[in-house]
């Protein structure tokens, strides 16, 4: 499972480097097959009437801009590898390090004491109602929460509603706020978690959290080394 964010993006893009790769082997063909035009005319040209030297000149410019575009190409190829790298050897930083995520779903690893997560309501609350749902949304646990305005911590040990501890996996908190007068109240909810490692397999670039859960790197709110 994949969680990203919408408000920041910085990914790797396979789409630039596969339209950059076919601009060039084009350029390159316009190239040979230009060049072979130009030697085939000098070729079997006239000698008592030869090319006009204006005609010769403007093929000649043809031919340096062909050359110079494919240089162009090149030296982009090479600086999008070199981000790309940059990039990857960035993101190796993050292995080891607890982040905090943006997300309601997080992972629960084999042999994870449990889930920590963090609701921010946007006023002080009246009543709030934690529940807990595996990946096939069935509920799994459900209790009480802090009411207090901003930033409040939860941790769930792993175990149902009665006590059983539940299997790996991935689980959703909901969040049900509400004030004095019954009105709901907007909560932000993310999780911490340890990055296990860096996925670049599909193009985008992601970190591997404990729990075999992936997350993009706009989705990271804070790191901790």
């Amino acid at each position: 499972m994949t969680v990203s964010s919408t408000t920041l993006y910085a990914t790797t893009d396979s789409t630039s480097t596969t339209t950059s790769s076919s601009s060039s082997t084009t350029l390159s063909a316009d190239f040979d097959t230009f060049l072979t035009l130009l030697t085939t005319q000098l070729e079997n040209q006239n000698p008592l009437d030869p090319m006009d030297s204006n005609e010769f000149t403007s093929q000649l410019v043809q031919y340096a801009q062909l050359e110079q575009q494919m240089a162009t190409n090149d030296t982009l190829d090479n600086v999008y590898s070199s981000l790309n790298t940059l990039s990857i050897n960035s993101a190796l930083g993050y292995v080891g390090s607890e982040v905090t995520v943006s997300g309601e779903t997080a992972p629960l690893g084999e042999d994870s004491e449990g889930i920590d997560w963090i609701y921010d309501l946007d006023s002080e609350a009246d009543s709030v109602t934690l529940t807990i749902s595996d990946s096939d949304g069935n509920e799994v646990w459900s209790g009480t929460g802090d009411t207090d305005e901003g930033l409040n911590y939860f941790t769930w040990d792993g175990t149902d509603s009665d006590g059983n501890a539940v299997d790996a996996g991935v689980y959703t908190l909901t969040v049900t706020a509400t004030d004095s007068d019954g009105e709901s109240i907007d909560t932000g909810i993310a999780f911490t978690s340890t990055v296990s490692g860096i996925d670049t397999s599909d193009g985008d670039m992601t970190l591997e959290l404990e729990g075999e859960m992936r997350v993009t790197l706009d989705a990271i709110q804070k790191i901790e080394t």
